[in-house]
């Protein structure tokens, strides 16, 4: 059966975007990308690189875990607004809405029902691992169905922001395993836990 991991980059403390919700990585944003970071994710996570990224990097590296990424609303209007309709062309794209009329892009599908009928479906299928993207939102409706969680912890505070598992998650305390971990000199810590 396929599992569904959340695959997200976080703060020291907890957070995986500021306050307003926009990219942090983006032009303008507070979170650095250092070098032995994209070289990990560019060796370790090659599909989880936006499309336009993977380009300008020369990545052509189909990845081996991920084939299905889910995206809720907040997260995906941020490339819509860098006029970019599919981050993810070389995945199978889904992204979680009650308010997107259509999709923008013919390869992305809108999914308007349950986030979690959706989620045990997608795991009957046959196929590599089910990528959750975030945000916090999506995550926190997600909560109960994740199997592994995989944090990329940035040597980096912002004292407040968008949580890991979104503001409206319920006290639900889970038990995970640590399965991986690495450390890069640049600091940043990325964490693998199962469920």
């Amino acid at each position: 059966m396929r599992k569904l991991t959340y695959y997200i980059a976080a703060t020291l403390d907890g957070y995986i975007a500021g306050p307003d919700g926009a990219d942090p990585t983006g032009p303008g944003g507070f979170w650095p990308i250092p070098g032995d970071y994209l070289q990990h994710l560019i060796a370790e996570y090659p599909e989880t690189l936006p499309g336009p990224a993977r380009q300008a990097l020369g990545v052509t590296a189909p990845g081996t875990r991920f084939d299905t990424v889910l995206e809720g609303r907040h997260s995906y209007e941020i490339g819509l607004k860098a006029g970019v309709t599919d981050a993810y062309p070389h995945l199978r794209h889904l992204v979680f809405s009650r308010t997107l009329p259509e999709s923008p892009d013919p390869a992305v599908q809108i999914v308007s029902g349950d986030p979690v009928a959706t989620v045990r479906e997608l795991k009957q299928q046959d196929g590599k691992d089910i990528w959750l993207i975030g945000g916090g939102m999506l995550a926190a409706a997600l909560y109960s169905e994740i199997d592994q969680l995989i944090v990329k912890f940035a040597p980096l505070t912002t004292g407040i922001g968008i949580p890991l598992f979104g503001r409206d998650v319920g006290f639900d305390p889970r038990i995970w395993q640590l399965a991986d971990h690495t450390v890069l000199g640049s600091g940043a810590l990325i964490l693998t836990y199962t469920r």
